[in-house]
């Protein structure tokens, strides 16, 4: 097994093991995807990466980070994701989408405007909504705390965009669990406070979780792989542990989900995270080792011999890069050269393999 193994989750087989994580690109108009959406991801798809997520796409209008997100809360958002998906496909690559809802991080500055919270007066929008009214950090909205009719038009938003995401043709979908984001939100107790059944005991904090994965895989074909993207630890005393992350990976895999993508943090700030060479592989290796849901790894992996060891040595099935895929869109092509392993090469781009 190296990084240009084939790998299979249900019927779709990946050319190799080299995904693009969801990178928010605050470029859209009211959700839409448009033309930078259809340069930035098809390249990753000629560079010969194997998945090509969209960034953190909205399930409701309320759900986006900021108000220029990506959005698959109507139908009208499909005809753009099914041209990007047929240029991704065409390509040999698979194409999916990170389903998201920000939650108490909703209605903020894009980073390059400063990226803080965003008022009504500056197209910003109210309320917010989150486990608990617990703000995020000083400054930001407190949000709304959802009640029942609140948590069951979230699940239903999930699952209409799982919908929304097969007319587009997509093949494979992420839960975004992760981040400090609405479902993050839930699982952790930094942000939940509640004293029903969406809160307190492990079982109460992962409920939603579960629920939107139920919902989702409801509508989402059997044939078609399910990823959650959770974070594995909130490098915070009192918060979410990767204890519970191996117990959450081992539910998950039981409700139908195929990938368990291992990230960290982002629930609470001003942390203190231990940044190094892929600091976060050290998870996808115990949920992969300890509960058989196949798991990937991110985060500052950035080289082609540090990525092969990774799935060489099995601490995860597939990487996800970013960053690096930013500098270089061909990254796959390099690598695979690099390590002297084998990858198809566009037939526009063959004569640089010389």
């Amino acid at each position: 097994m190296t990084l240009f193994s084939p790998l299979t989750l249900r019927d779709v087989t990946l050319r190799n093991r080299v995904g693009v994580s969801p990178m928010c690109q605050y470029s859209s108009t009211d959700g839409f995807a448009d033309d930078w959406h259809l340069v930035h991801l098809g390249q990753f798809a000629v560079g010969g990466a194997a998945i090509v997520f969209t960034e953190a796409t909205a399930v409701l209008p309320e759900a986006r980070i900021s108000p220029h997100d990506l959005g698959i809360w109507q139908d009208a958002h499909i005809d753009m994701l099914a041209r990007i998906g047929r240029f991704v496909h065409a390509h040999g690559a698979v194409f999916g989408s990170q389903l998201a809802h920000a939650g108490r991080k909703a209605s903020t500055m894009r980073p390059w405007e400063g990226g803080g919270p965003l008022g009504v007066d500056q197209g910003g929008w109210t309320p917010i909504v989150a486990p608990s009214a617990v703000p995020f950090d000083a400054g930001y909205q407190t949000p709304a705390a959802l009640d029942a009719e609140g948590i069951a038009r979230v699940v239903r938003g999930f699952a209409r965009a799982a919908e929304r995401a097969l007319a587009a043709d997509m093949r494979i979908l992420e839960l975004h669990g992760a981040h400090g984001y609405l479902l993050h939100e839930f699982l952790s107790p930094l942000s939940n406070t509640r004293t029903d059944r969406y809160g307190g005991s492990f079982e109460n904090r992962t409920r939603l979780m579960l629920e939107v994965v139920a919902a989702v895989r409801a509508v989402w074909p059997e044939r078609l792989p399910l990823s959650v993207r959770l974070s594995a630890t909130d490098w915070h005393d009192g918060g979410w542990t990767p204890d519970e992350t191996v117990a959450l990976a081992r539910l998950l895999g039981a409700g139908g989900v195929d990938l368990v993508d291992c990230s960290s943090g982002g629930a609470v700030p001003r942390v203190r995270i231990p940044l190094g060479p892929g600091y976060q592989t050290a998870f996808a290796e115990r949920v992969r080792r300890e509960t058989g849901v196949a798991s990937a790894a991110v985060g500052l992996i950035t080289s082609p011999a540090q990525a092969d060891t990774i799935v060489r040595s099995g601490q995860a099935d597939v990487v996800f890069l970013a960053r690096a895929l930013l500098r270089d869109p061909h990254w796959p092509l390099a690598a695979a050269r690099e390590l002297h392993q084998e990858i198809s090469w566009p037939k526009q781009y063959e004569r640089a393999k010389l």
